[in-house]
């Protein structure tokens, strides 16, 4: 990863572009229907350090070498991050290729090597992701201190959520009707998480791109994996890196069905055949067993 992704709070912060011309006006469309307060100056003042202060972030635009040393020199007086348009040398950020949902925003970035291809990536996400996601997000927002206090615990919290963000509720929220969103999320949670324990055995042996779309959905839903030493790598970066990770020695049929019967869904990576005993082991416990093998290859 050559570029850390971040995402800088708008609501209350003041945002400054500096120059004129398409550069700056593409800027300063980004911001558009945003809580930011954009600020736009030219001349002179761009040269200010006052101008600048309290933003959290300066874009700089100009065919005018001096201007943009100038004004870029004035930003980071002012102890702001500054982006220069059509520069990456000169940037301590790089703008992405944003996908837009209100509450839901994803961002596409190359570093600045390539604009272009980023752009052409967010094309093809943006059409996976709905118009209400930033609806849905809206709802769980609001209701998330009730959520963690209804819920204390992590994995109960985590897939009860899991199951709210694609349930009646956000299904509410999606079509724009955020009223009966909202009296369905509270009856969800009146009711808590009542997902049952699992173990998944997912063949972890690779090439990646051979398991199926329910083992890819199954690993970044786990609450705690266990795996081979020889797992291929790129299947374990399909899970979340903050998954409780269990050694196979700790694997005991004992603590699976510890985890399961605490509501936890666990994924085991495996690179030889599944242990009939203990498979058998958790069966007995009443444990829900699944096999999850890789895909043929073509």
């Amino acid at each position: 990863m050559d570029s850390f992704p971040a995402y800088f709070p708008l609501a209350g912060r003041k945002v400054v572009i500096a120059g004129s011309g398409d550069g700056a006006d593409n800027k300063a469309r980004l911001f558009e229907g945003s809580p930011a307060t954009v600020v736009r100056i030219d001349g002179h003042a761009a040269f200010l350090p006052g101008a600048y202060a309290g933003a959290v972030l300066a874009f700089i635009a100009s065919e005018d070498e001096v201007f943009i040393q100038a004004a870029a020199a004035a930003a980071r007086a002012a102890r702001v991050l500054v982006n220069v348009v059509d520069k990456p040398a000169l940037c301590d950020f790089n703008t992405p290729a944003v996908i837009d949902r209100g509450e839901v925003v994803a961002a596409v970035g190359t570093g600045g090597a390539s604009p272009v291809l980023a752009t052409l990536l967010r094309n093809d996400i943006e059409a996976q992701v709905p118009e209400g996601a930033g609806r849905v997000a809206a709802l769980l927002r609001r209701f998330q201190d009730e959520v963690r206090k209804t819920l204390p615990a992590m994995h109960e919290r985590r897939s009860f959520l899991r199951d709210a963000a694609t349930g009646e509720a956000a299904q509410a929220a999606m079509s724009g009707d955020m009223e009966t969103a909202g009296r369905l999320f509270r009856e969800a949670l009146a009711k808590g998480s009542a997902r049952r324990g699992r173990v998944r055995f997912i063949a972890g042996k690779g090439p990646s791109d051979l398991l199926t779309l329910r083992a890819v959905r199954a690993l970044s839903a786990a609450d705690a994996l266990v795996f081979d030493p020889d797992v291929d790598p790129q299947i374990l970066t399909m899970a979340r890196r903050d998954v409780e990770r269990i050694t196979p020695h700790e694997a005991t049929a004992e603590r699976l069905i510890q985890l399961a019967s605490e509501g936890r869904q666990v994924v085991r990576l495996i690179t030889a055949p599944v242990e009939p005993a203990l498979v058998q082991a958790l069966t007995a416990a009443d444990v829900a067993v699944e096999v999850l093998l890789s895909a043929p290859a073509n």
